[in-house]
């Protein structure tokens, strides 16, 4: 259960600096306008001070940009990387393990984060979540007393969320032209997946069951949950109805009888697919006969970040192999 709701939780600063002598005329020709008076580039800083409106409907001030970042959950974690902000994050969660980086990082904690840790680490910023947000109140509102500014990220539940989250922490940190690059890029992939989607006939589309514990207590997303959201995308059905995160009976399962079983747990049980196979009364499901039991990496398909398209991608291809190839 725990890893359950860490799936909820679920991006390298590389600024280059070039000067050289021979260039410097040429360089100060180029800059010139009009009247022949030198036009200076404009530096990212002078975005600040910002106002943002966070998660939680606070409007937070972030006064300069900021050097030191810490994130309380993987999922901005891979955000702040992917904006090319790596080399100020100094403190991450203890689940975060993407990029390779987070590994040398201090572990502040998971759900309960360490606040003495946090503040040790004197950041300018803490990113948090509004999946947690509420169970962390007294935690955050400590971090606030201590002079450090707390941006609260939104919950994302459809792509124009995670896209939005992408946005908020981009501003937050004066790479918002880098946000909307990255924005950009996942949407055009999107549209790619989508538009291959389209050669499924409505007759052709699988029915899925997606397993995100297995048994004997198994676990699954329903309807309006993001999981079902992708699924979608990928004009696949989901045999689940009911809203939300649920437990599952097996015999339900069987009775609903899918065309594919997509697994998420294969980082903690040692053969997923082989798990679900083996089962008694699963023989005759249709997506374990046609061997059609495929494991997914479960940080791709569920943490809210710039990798999530390439977890639509990987669930297309475990659903529709013979289309996405």
């Amino acid at each position: 259960m725990k890893k359950l709701y860490s799936l909820l939780f679920a991006l390298l600063l590389a600024v280059g600096l070039l000067a050289g002598c021979g260039a410097s005329s040429d360089n100060q020709k180029e800059n010139e306008n009009a009247s022949g008076e030198e036009t200076k580039a404009p530096k990212e800083e002078s975005a600040f001070p910002v106002t943002i409106k966070d998660a939680l409907d606070n409007e937070v001030v972030i006064e300069e940009k900021p050097e030191k970042i810490v994130s309380l959950i993987p999922s901005n974690t891979e955000i702040v990387f992917g904006l090319g902000l790596g080399e100020q994050v100094v403190g991450v969660n203890d689940y975060d393990n993407y990029p390779e980086e987070v590994n040398e990082i201090e572990k502040i904690g998971s759900m309960e984060f360490n606040v003495e840790k946090i503040i040790s680490l004197k950041p300018n910023l803490v990113l948090a979540h509004a999946s947690s947000a509420h169970n962390s109140v007294e935690g955050l509102q400590q971090l606030k007393d201590a002079g450090i500014t707390v941006l609260v990220v939104n919950d994302a539940k459809n792509f124009d969320e995670v896209y939005q989250s992408i946005e908020m922490i981009g501003t937050a940190n004066g790479v918002k032209d880098k946000a909307e690059a990255l924005v950009a890029e996942m949407k055009g992939k999107l549209e790619e997946i989508k538009a291959k989607a389209q050669e499924i006939k409505t007759e052709d589309q699988k029915t899925v069951f997606v397993e995100v514990a297995p048994a004997p207590e198994i676990f699954t997303p329903g309807k309006n949950t993001f999981m079902d959201v992708m699924l979608q995308t990928i004009h696949a059905k989901n045999i689940v109805t009911e809203d939300g995160w649920l437990p599952m009976d097996p015999e339900a399962i069987i009775e609903r009888n899918p065309d594919v079983i997509i697994t998420t747990h294969g980082y903690y049980t040692e053969d997923p697919v082989g798990n679900v196979t083996s089962r008694d009364g699963w023989q005759d499901i249709t997506a374990v006969k046609n061997k059609q039991v495929v494991d997914v990496d479960s940080d791709m398909v569920t943490r809210t970040g710039p990798r999530l398209v390439e977890g639509v991608e990987e669930l297309a291809k475990a659903v529709y192999p013979e289309v996405f190839k």
